[in-house]
């Protein structure tokens, strides 16, 4: 079923053009009725990054709760993981995240928590966008129980000492030179702080938003700058958090990038060896790397994959007990602590293995070889190209050269009219041979 305003990570688009006053507002009252369970004073937190249209939804937002009853808490600038551990840590009935993530300035979003930090499920969404779009005058507040808003203060030592709690009590950073780079994002006053607390020699980059320049040349989606300094300043490792710090990227000692798949190696084979798996496995998605699987399963670990996205990561992480999971990207989810990718935690873990092994973290951090993988993307006009029959039998014919030495993954985009082609194996000329095959099919398609 398509929605009308909730994507696979809330509601995103155009500040001011997609994401209006006018909606946040409907939004605000909408999920503020939603979550009106019981008699008791209800609460909402609500994060945002640094966008500059973030002053303008947040307003708009705490119209929308007010109206309907809700007391508002007023979070500021904050990583999205912080906002979901806040909401449960504050008994609050929702949290809200103001933001786009790793977009550039101009998009904004708004992302929701239930009251156990957990993002809601499309059957609540659904019912949040049926009220969006109800007459629900009938339903506000009378006017003795509107609802108040204030600001919060000492939510940033608050995620910082929880950050730090998930690291063990005596371990010290002392020693190590750390670029932190916040994107000019959520995390920018969190993420150095909590470095420099457990004894690092922090070095921040991109800590001086203005409302414009979040993500922009720097942050996990644009690492050059991260690159650079930690060879200028000859560090012993850099870290690349996003827009609202739920991903991240590492670089080494030489300012080479280790991407998402060798970040979860490293997790699951420490947390293997100190008996934290809950489950002998970890989730992925069908994205990561074939050299990452095979690597866990010399460890006799499994990798399940999901679809593409994290929310799909955590859903099976959810209901089959697993406490590991992420993608290449960065998003890496450990539910022993988060109810959603953080970003800042994860390096906490990967910094925790590299003081314990006392490695460059080129060799900490390098777990496996991956194969070579090559992806495409052809843009179509419209339709279903994957049910076209020239198209499936070009699919086949990869599949059976490739002989269980290797992956096709060939899926549509989830946002946009894109069919994305990914094969990997241990031949390189194979791998490209069939990806250009199937693209070469989707011609006919192609705009």
């Amino acid at each position: 079923m398509v929605r009308k305003y909730f994507g696979t990570d809330g509601i995103r688009g155009r500040a001011n053009g997609v994401i209006t006053p006018e909606l946040a507002l409907k939004v605000g009252q909408a999920t503020g009725l939603a979550f009106r369970r019981g008699e008791h004073r209800h609460r909402v937190v609500i994060g945002k990054d640094t966008r500059l249209s973030g002053y303008m939804i947040e307003t708009a937002l705490v119209s929308g709760f007010t109206s309907v009853g809700m007391d508002v808490l007023l979070l500021g600038p904050m990583p999205t993981p912080a906002v979901a551990m806040l909401t449960r840590s504050m008994r609050a009935d929702l949290g809200v995240m103001i933001s786009a993530s790793h977009n550039p300035f101009d998009d904004n979003g708004i992302k929701l928590f239930g009251p156990d930090g957990y993002k809601l499920s499309d059957e609540v969404e659904r019912g949040i966008e049926k009220l969006i779009d109800a007459e629900i005058t009938k339903r506000l507040a009378k006017s003795q129980d509107l609802g108040r808003a204030r600001r919060i203060d000492g939510v940033h030592d608050r995620y910082i000492e929880f950050a730090k709690r998930t690291l063990p009590r005596n371990l010290s950073l002392e020693g190590l030179r750390v670029v932190i780079d916040c994107a000019n994002g959520a995390a920018y006053r969190v993420a150095p702080d909590a470095l420099w607390e457990l004894g690092a020699d922090v070095v921040a980059i991109a800590v001086e938003p203005d409302g414009f320049n979040i993500n922009r040349e720097c942050g996990s989606t644009a690492p050059d700058a991260l690159c650079r300094k930690v060879r200028e300043m000859r560090a012993d490792i850099g870290i690349a958090l996003d827009g609202d710090a739920d991903r991240v990227v590492i670089a080494d000692e030489h300012g080479h990038l280790i991407d998402g798949d060798q970040l979860l190696a490293v997790i699951a084979e420490s947390w293997h060896e100190d008996g934290l798996l809950s489950q002998p496995g970890i989730v992925a998605t069908v994205m990561s790397n074939l050299g990452l699987e095979r690597h866990l399963r010399s460890l006799e670990l499994s990798l399940v994959r999901t679809p593409v996205g994290d929310r799909y990561v955590l859903e099976y992480m959810r209901q089959h007990g697993y406490n590991v999971g992420g993608e290449p990207s960065g998003h890496i989810i450990l539910s022993d602590y988060t109810t959603t990718g953080d970003g800042f935690v994860a390096a906490l873990q990967v910094l925790a293995v590299v003081k314990k092994q006392d490695k460059p973290v080129s060799l900490a951090c390098h777990r496996f070889d991956a194969l070579p993988q090559v992806l495409k993307n052809v843009r179509y006009r419209s339709g279903k190209p994957l049910e076209n029959s020239k198209v499936r039998s070009a699919i086949a014919m990869a599949e059976d050269r490739l002989n269980g030495h290797g992956r096709l993954v060939v899926r549509p985009s989830g946002t946009e009219p894109v069919i994305r082609i990914m094969g990997e194996g241990d031949n390189k000329a194979l791998v490209e041979e069939i990806v250009d095959g199937i693209v070469d099919a989707l011609a006919d398609h192609a705009v």
